[in-house]
């Protein structure tokens, strides 16, 4: 199955100013963050980067329009957020799959972790690409299509 992207990854001590122009740059919504060593670490994307700017109670809410804060004040009182590491906004989970993976373990993996990328790492736990949900779906809708 042709749908590794190969991606910039992260390291955790970049700054998070710099990931959004990377992520910006990559066109897909997450990459993958790696250690110091160079293993795969977990994932800063736009979830992570929305997380980072709007104070930590409104992931809690169930409802926000009373909160009267405009983008912008929430960007000037956070703004610090932008010069910090973004390993500190990453998200440490280990979802990812290794080479030579299955449609089954890809599909599994999106349906479980509902996540947008999902990493494809070496025997090292180095990440040598992605595979988007929207990849995978393009793929399986097309062969549906074939069928």
């Amino acid at each position: 199955m042709g749908i590794l992207r190969h991606v910039p990854v992260l390291r955790a001590d970049r700054l998070v100013r710099e990931a959004v122009h990377a992520l910006q740059q990559a066109g897909v919504p997450a990459l993958p963050v790696e250690d110091e060593h160079g293993r795969f670490l977990g994932i800063f994307g736009e979830r992570e980067f929305i997380e980072a700017i709007f104070p930590g109670y409104i992931k809690e809410l169930r409802y926000a329009g009373f909160v009267p804060h405009s983008l912008d004040v929430a960007i000037e009182r956070r703004s610090g957020c932008l010069d910090r590491p973004v390993g500190e906004y990453a998200t440490r989970e280990q979802i990812a799959v290794s080479e030579g993976f299955s449609d089954a373990e890809l599909a599994e993996t999106f349906l479980h972790h509902r996540v947008l990328i999902v990493p494809v790492v070496d025997g090292g736990r180095r990440v040598i690409g992605i595979v988007t949900r929207t990849d995978f779906f393009e793929i399986v809708a097309g062969r549906v299509e074939q069928a």
